[in-house]
């Protein structure tokens, strides 16, 4: 069901003032539309919280968790030229040493090859592992563990994914284990062999440099690694900026801290650049209560300043964001919601406009499904994502939203 409620946010200082229409005439009208509804089938598999992904082709690659989060699937959605999908299982995991949940967004190579990782929320043995999947000829893909995490120092419990850089190392984040239990940031470097070395970059304290990082990380163009964590700083989490050494070493500094008030808390999801190098995340929480989205902007000293650019009343515009923001061309921001809305979270736009000022129109609020997730863009500007639950069968849907 679409929406055309707007709220404006005036950015003055330290106040805001927000201002609620009815009216979405200053906006090109949206339509939303559910383009696959997952069976589920007799396992209940449905999709994760995590950001789907597009390839060259058109075809979409996201993660499938079984109800009880023991074992998961990762799978190809292809479009039909009568407007149907067609889901394909490219590996379901058994939860024992090649793997458990796959929690974090996959990542493509240069080659077609797919990363991830996976979790063991429940137990299993050897379930929190870095995956490959190399896909054949016949069109199977086979499945290969790089690296299995002990849940000691070297970190345990990586939930959000991998990224690459331009040599083929991979890069990610554990919310438990290392050096103080408080979660990790790891590489992993391919060897000449086909093995896969693991180091630690950093280990979160859990104190004023941050904690159990549940999201992924960013690329800056000069190599320096961004994140965010929902714990640590002054109670509330921190957003983070690790810098490479010269002697390998690397060095945190933390570019904000939440403190649990109006400024936000808990950034529990990844945070995005915009073309200037400013900062954009999400908080679960803080604000009014209900979360917010925010800006980092870099000062000519190297420190940061955040803005928040709106915060969450809990009412229509939705409450509990959780999965960070996308931004187009224009710097435009598009995010969603876990909950309120009609009662099942919302997908908003945050339109930027030249005079600072920022405004959110609602583009859908969801009330058959729970839990939409990050969304992200095709090629011909419209959004994607999945909801987790709902649907015809109860277990999600994948949609679009056509701008």
């Amino acid at each position: 069901m679409k929406r055309n409620k707007v709220l404006i946010i005036l950015d003055l200082s330290a106040s805001v003032i927000m201002i609620l229409g009815l009216t979405g005439a200053a906006f090109a009208q949206h339509s939303f539309k559910e383009l696959y509804q997952f069976p589920g089938d007799e396992t209940g598999f449905q999709p994760t919280n995590s950001p789907i992904i597009f390839d060259a082709a058109g075809n979409v690659y996201g993660n499938l968790v079984e109800y009880d989060y023991s074992t998961g699937v990762v799978y190809q959605l292809t479009p039909n030229p009568d407007g149907s999908w067609t889901m394909n299982d490219l590996y379901q995991f058994t939860g024992g040493a090649d793997g458990g949940s796959p929690q974090g967004a996959p990542t493509f190579d240069a080659s077609g090859n797919l990363y991830g990782t996976t979790v063991s929320l429940f137990g299993g043995i050897g379930a929190n592992v870095v995956f490959k999947l190399a896909p054949n000829p016949d069109g199977t893909w086979t499945e290969s563990v790089l690296y299995t995490f002990s849940g000691g120092a070297d970190g345990g419990s990586p939930l959000s994914g991998v990224i690459l850089d331009a040599a083929g190392n991979l890069y990610g984040t554990t919310s438990g284990g290392g050096a103080s239990g408080a979660g990790t940031v790891f590489k992993l470097a391919p060897n000449p062999d086909g093995t896969w070395t693991e180091s630690v970059l950093y280990s979160f304290s859990g104190g004023s440099d941050g904690g159990n990082p549940n999201a992924g990380l960013i690329f800056d163009t000069a190599g320096n690694l961004y994140g965010a964590t929902p714990t640590g700083g002054a109670g509330a989490g921190v957003v983070f900026k690790l810098t490479p050494n010269p002697d390998g070493i690397w060095t945190e500094n933390v570019l904000f801290t939440f403190a649990h008030a109006r400024d936000g808390a808990d950034p529990e999801g990844g945070l995005t650049f915009d073309a200037v190098g400013n900062l954009y995340g999400t908080t679960r929480t803080g604000g009014s209560s209900n979360g917010t989205v925010f800006q980092l902007r870099q000062n000519p000293d190297h420190s940061w300043t955040e803005h928040v650019l709106y915060r969450f009343t809990g009412g229509s515009d939705g409450c509990f964001p959780q999965s960070g923001v996308t931004t187009d061309s224009f710097g435009n921001l598009y995010g969603t919601t876990q909950n309120c809305g009609l009662g099942s979270g919302v997908a908003f736009q945050l339109k930027r406009h030249k005079s600072g000022s920022w405004t959110l129109q609602v583009l859908n609020e969801f009330n058959n499904g729970i839990g939409p997730n990050r969304m992200i863009f095709d090629l011909s500007g419209n959004l994607y994502g999945t909801t987790c639950c709902g649907g015809s069968y109860g277990y999600g849907n994948l949609f679009e939203i056509v701008r």
